[in-house]
């Protein structure tokens, strides 16, 4: 921990000549300025262990228009409480809000970000608090927006309760070690992008409204429980998705009116290892979870599935991957057995099939008359009297009669 001793220096609001940056370059090593309400002019350079304080967020430190607002090189360095403004718009450059870079214990908390093309860019940066802030990118189509929060081969940070909108991603790549907890994320496109990450824990995030909730990409060993990914719609629409990932745990999540609740790509990738899905509730989507490519050996166990036009759904109509999974005690909406013993657990495993002549499978534009009533009679009639032998998509052996069961905690 730094233990320089500490300055104090109060500003006055500024408002030409970049005296802010003087400030900081007269400053001892440990020193806090502190500033008044009023603008700043920004594209400044902190270089050495330095708070920067508002008295409140009406201390704005306004960026030219070109280049980054404020750039961190510095261990030790602390900015709280501020507006930051008017970022470049060159992608190249990664012009950002703030820019840190080969830093350890650099804090930004409670910080209102907007008007920057990325939020708060991190390239090796350890053992860091990213905090409380409110993050906006500039009003731009949504590919041609930056990321709000940029992990690039950064490790052992914790980014929680910030408040992002209108960005692109929020994206951890090479990353390990890290927290993002408790965060809220809107009208962006990835809410949270992992890439050849491990050891990441992502905690009681709220999600909306987002193209993509979660999508964890070639990476291993992480944990996803608590978080609410709702609204994921449109064509990539999705709520949680694994590709080519392994030792995984994602539990007690709510994905809801997404278009695809979990998407599952090879994964695990790894052939001796597993992912584990538990106690989700996996609730009113279009596609509950999607199998894509060889995803075998999953653990899915406790889950709600209810209100999905389909639970389950595996696009490899040749060579079904669900069943290779292993599923147990889930509450499914669409059971038709019976619970005689009264345990709570029904008494014939539930099972879900494919027909050949159910149209929607081939045809997802069928899926938008899936509720009428000549729709409803085609689904009775392939059941009735299958034009083919149906194959199986998975078989849970221990189907939770009640939701209420698993609000206990569920089967084990």
């Amino acid at each position: 921990m730094f233990k320089a001793a500490m300055m104090i220096f109060t500003l006055t609001g500024l408002l030409s000549g970049n005296l802010l940056q003087e400030a900081i370059d007269r400053a001892e090593a440990g020193s806090k300025l502190e500033l008044p309400a009023g603008e700043y002019h920004g594209n400044i350079i902190i270089d050495k262990p330095l708070i920067i304080e508002g008295k409140s967020q009406g201390a704005k430190i306004i960026g030219d228009g070109n280049g980054t607002v404020v750039t961190i090189r510095s261990d030790y360095v602390t900015l709280r409480n501020l507006t930051i403004l008017h970022s470049g718009q060159e992608h190249e450059r990664v012009d950002a809000a703030v820019s840190v870079k080969k830093a350890k214990h650099v804090t930004v908390d409670h910080c209102r970000i907007d008007d920057c093309l990325f939020g708060i860019d991190m390239e090796q940066v350890d053992e860091s608090q990213i905090t409380r802030n409110w993050i906006r990118s500039k009003p731009f189509p949504l590919g041609l927006r930056g990321d709000a929060v940029r992990l690039w081969y950064s490790n052992d940070n914790n980014v929680s309760a910030n408040h992002i909108t209108h960005s692109r991603d929020m994206v951890v790549w090479y990353s390990h070690g890290n927290t993002i907890a408790d965060n809220f994320g809107e009208y962006s496109r990835y809410s949270l992008h992992f890439m050849y990450a491990g050891r990441n824990e992502v905690l009681r995030n709220t999600y909306e409204h987002n193209s993509v909730g979660i999508f964890f990409m070639y990476s291993r060993d992480s944990v996803a429980v608590g978080n609410t990914i709702k609204s994921s719609i449109g064509t990539t629409g999705l709520g949680i998705g694994l590709k080519d990932c392994s030792n995984f745990t994602l539990r007690d999540n709510t994905v809801i009116y997404c278009a695809r609740g979990l998407y599952i790509d090879r994964s695990p990738f790894q052939p001796d290892q597993n992912n584990t899905i538990a106690d989700n509730r996996i609730v009113y989507n279009s596609i509950g979870i999607n199998f894509h490519s060889l995803s075998i050996n999953n653990y899915i166990h406790g889950n709600v599935f209810k209100g999905n036009i389909e639970n389950v759904y595996d696009d490899d109509q040749v060579t079904l991957h669900s069943v290779k999974n292993r599923w147990n005690g889930n509450y499914w909406d669409d059971y038709e057995g019976f619970d005689k013993d009264g345990d709570g657990i029904g008494d014939t495993p539930y099972r879900l099939y494919y027909y050949a002549d159910r149209m929607w499978m081939s045809n997802p534009n069928i899926k938008f008359f899936y509720a009428s009533p000549v729709v409803s009679i085609l689904n009775f009639l392939a059941k009735l009297a299958p034009l083919s032998q149906p194959i199986m998509l998975l078989e849970d052996p221990h189907p939770v009669m009640y939701e209420k069961e698993l609000e206990k905690g569920g089967a084990q």
